[in-house]
């Protein structure tokens, strides 16, 4: 698969601009700052229909503009796609296919597939579980464009279950009304959580291998990187007093090959135990928006210990694995995500810049980004677009 033709209106630094872009490699070069990440971010928001930069559209609108279109012309096989998606801040989004009429722009999710990598996603290893959450609730997606409403649905109900806990809270009472209320919503949040878990661990099995593959390809084979599920539905003890009610407070064991009715059975069995300790603080305590996704380099934990290059490798052995996963799943011809390493080269030394080349080399489209040609490794070659203010240099 590759996007063949892109066109932005409104979006971020572009009030309009339109681009063919060819399969194989295209390198967009030019200072930082200039726009050369906006490009890319708006392929992969085609693709996913949201940004791996910020959480909310409104900063993807052009300053004074109301909205803002990207429409692109995907080609897989023999098969030609458009597909175009209006972002409103105000309302919801609308996606066009093919010129039809508007329809709600998550479904047109995962026509294109991509698979990005950025600067950003060195908090993978570094940063908060919330990330790593996000990391396996992405790559569902993209593996499973139908699975889009496991995270929404579990987040509508956790948010109605927290607003009866506060409400419990505020009231200094826990009556009968309110524990016949949270009965239900205790079954609610069991069931939708536990669609989301078992849908997380069910992915991480089948990443696993892939993950392994792409360390060892990007290093010297001599750790071997792994990834854990921790769960705190298993935990059935007491917090101790005054600790953080914070949502990415995890405390949990691992799981592997639980069927979804045990992970059920555990989910309520949690719940029950840790219900008072829920209305004291007004907040779910149990339940996959508290998980964690281990990061190892063989027996290690990645997170705090990994030194700058591996934390690199790491990073983009996540990213890797999914676009493994993603060739593997689908073997018909065109397939193949279209890969996007937004800003990668110049942070890696010499050696991981010739092992991410060799990797890539073979993709049906590779999109980079750098703000100098020569970071770019000379085995990747390709096609190189000059990226300058508010648009391309179609001289350079």
């Amino acid at each position: 698969m590759y996007v063949e033709h892109l066109s932005l209106t409104g979006y971020r630094s572009y009030q309009q601009l339109d681009i063919g872009i060819d399969p194989g490699t295209t390198v967009f070069v030019g200072p930082n700052g200039i726009g050369k990440t906006n490009i890319v971010e708006a392929i992969g928001y085609l693709a996913s229909m949201s940004s791996h930069r910020v959480a909310s559209d409104r900063p993807l609108v052009s300053f004074g503009a109301d909205r803002a279109l990207i429409r692109g012309k995907l080609v897989r096989g023999e098969q030609r796609t458009s597909v175009e998606v209006e972002i409103n801040p105000e309302t919801a989004n609308r996606a066009r296919i093919n010129r039809s009429n508007p329809v709600r722009a998550r479904d047109a999710a995962g026509i294109l597939k991509t698979v990005l990598f950025a600067p950003e996603d060195l908090a993978l290893i570094k940063g908060d579980p919330a990330g790593r959450r996000r990391y396996l609730d992405e790559a569902l997606v993209a593996l499973l464009p139908h699975q889009a409403g496991l995270r929404s649905d579990y987040e509508r109900v956790l948010k109605q279950r927290n607003a009866l806990l506060r409400s419990a809270r505020a009231a200094g009472r826990f009556s009968t009304a309110h524990e016949s209320t949270l009965d239900v919503w205790d079954q609610h949040l069991a069931e939708s959580g536990t669609k989301l878990l078992h849908a997380r661990l069910v992915l991480l099995e089948r990443v696993h291998p892939h993950l392994q593959r792409a360390y060892g390809e990007l290093t010297d084979g001599s750790k071997e990187a792994d990834a854990v599920y921790r769960s705190n539905i298993s935990v059935l003890r007491d917090e101790e007093d005054g600790a953080p009610a914070s949502a990415d407070a995890v405390d949990g064991v691992p799981l592997t090959g639980e069927s979804a009715a045990d992970l059920t059975s555990r989910f309520m069995e949690a719940l029950l135990f840790h219900r008072k300790k829920e209305l004291e603080r007004g907040i779910s305590l149990v339940g996959p928006h508290r998980d964690e996704l281990d990061l190892m380099l063989g027996h290690i934990p990645a997170k705090g210990y990994a030194s700058q290059g591996e934390t690199w490798s790491m990073a983009l052995a996540l990213r890797l694995a999914i676009y493994y996963l993603l060739k593997q799943d689908d073997h018909t011809p065109g397939a193949s995500p279209v890969l996007i390493l937004d800003d990668v080269f110049a942070e890696l030394d010499s050696q991981r810049r010739d092992k991410l080349a060799a990797i890539v080399s073979d993709a049906e489209q590779v999109l980079v980004t750098a703000a100098v040609g020569a970071d770019i490794p000379s085995g990747l070659g390709g096609r190189q677009v000059r990226v300058v203010s508010g648009g391309i240099d179609d001289q350079a």
